[in-house]
């Protein structure tokens, strides 16, 4: 039977540090989408609301939830909008993807990056007639990106800023 501690008890400081670290990481991940941030974010305060027990640590995780939900759809949707008013098809953003993807095994550090910018400015330059026009288009892409990470990045440090508030409280 589950007392109102959790399941194991109060979690050490340890046990507290572990998680933030794997919280840091999930933010890491975000900003360079090598892992996946927002799933490693929500287990790690998933597991902590799990272990911790109690309402304080249950609202975390509920709040916590519904701020990188709200991001995640925000993340998709908005970015894309302006996308799809610039005119960039899916299609450049893909390959774009694909050729950041080989980036990150060519160069390292910054690959994924470079492959990226690259791999969009030539699908744009294979699509629009000139390289003013696909500059253009690609920096558009680039932007939406960005915006995409950034939007991605706030629901995640709000979720993460619920669990430091959570951890001390609890």
């Amino acid at each position: 039977m589950m007392s109102d501690s959790g399941y194991f008890g109060a979690v050490s400081v340890w046990g507290e540090i572990v998680v933030g670290l794997v919280i840091l990481v999930g933010l890491v991940g975000i900003v360079v989408p090598i892992l996946p941030g927002v799933i490693l974010i929500f287990g790690a305060i998933a597991v902590w609301a799990f272990v911790t027990g109690g309402t304080t640590a249950w609202a975390v995780l509920a709040i916590s939830t519904v701020l990188l939900v709200i991001s995640g759809v925000v993340k998709y949707t908005w970015p894309g909008q302006k996308l799809k008013e610039a005119g960039v098809p899916n299609r450049t953003l893909l390959l774009g993807g694909i050729a950041g993807i080989a980036g990150f095994f060519v160069i390292p550090v910054v690959g994924l990056f470079v492959g990226f910018v690259v791999g969009v400015y030539l699908s744009e330059l294979q699509r629009l007639p000139d390289n003013r026009q696909a500059w253009v288009s690609s920096k558009h892409a680039i932007k939406g990106v960005g915006l995409s990470i950034l939007v991605e990045l706030l629901g995640a440090l709000l979720a993460s800023g619920v669990w430091v508030i959570g951890a001390i409280a609890a």
